[in-house]
């Protein structure tokens, strides 16, 4: 598997995203959640994931979090960054998940839609602080796949997600309505669709192909 930047800058990724959300969630007040999908929205996971120095090494976690929340909001937040010794759940929430995305080379978008958003990795601290990362990543894939083999990720979530119709995303993709139907309902294989339908699907849905597929 091909990663997007060299693991030598794992520390650094991880350590300044679990930073992020602790300044986002303790110091500005932000839900995790809410938080983790403006960090999405803002176009900076993107980046991350595409292994941007400027974003992965080069900026620290509060300054992360001040520029994911001026990219959706248009304002820096002026909180303090607390000084605290232990690492809250949040931090280790934002820490792991950097490891896994690094490691699994999904988007951050992939997981949080498909079982594995803020709250959900929140409930797995207890257990998995203390475990090596490799635990987090075999729970995390099993989430995942269970979430994708109920019919919770894939087409119809996405189309939800953005609040469309099966009507409206036949028409802005140009997609029929009845293969739309039939791809969410399972009669018919979207991993056998042709690639510009797919491309076009997952353009008007905001979301990459891989995204698509179940």
């Amino acid at each position: 598997m091909i990663r997007a930047y060299d693991e030598t800058y794992l520390d650094d990724a991880m350590n300044n995203l679990g930073d992020m959300f602790e300044y986002a969630v303790n110091d500005c007040g932000y839900e995790a959640d809410v938080f983790y999908d403006h960090f999405i929205i803002s176009g900076i996971a993107a980046a991350f994931e595409k292994g941007n120095p400027k974003f992965v090494a080069g900026m620290s976690g509060p300054e992360l979090a001040s520029e994911v929340i001026y990219r959706v909001f248009r304002f820096r937040p002026d909180a303090p960054v607390s000084e605290n010794a232990d690492k809250s759940p949040e931090y280790w929430a934002g820490w792991i998940l950097a490891y896994y995305q690094w490691y699994s080379a999904r988007s951050f978008k992939f997981t949080r839609d498909n079982g594995l958003n803020m709250a959900r990795v929140l409930t797995l601290y207890p257990t998995l602080h203390e475990a090596d990362q490799t635990k987090f990543v075999d729970v995390a894939n099993q989430i995942i796949n269970k979430s994708r083999a109920l019919g919770s990720g894939g087409l119809r979530k996405i189309r939800k997600a953005n609040g469309m119709t099966q009507k409206a995303l036949a028409d802005k993709s140009g997609a029929a309505l009845r293969m739309i139907q039939l791809y969410e309902q399972g009669k018919k294989d979207i991993n056998k669709a042709q690639a510009l339908t797919l491309a076009r699907v997952a353009r008007a849905l905001g979301c990459d192909v891989v995204d698509l597929l179940e």
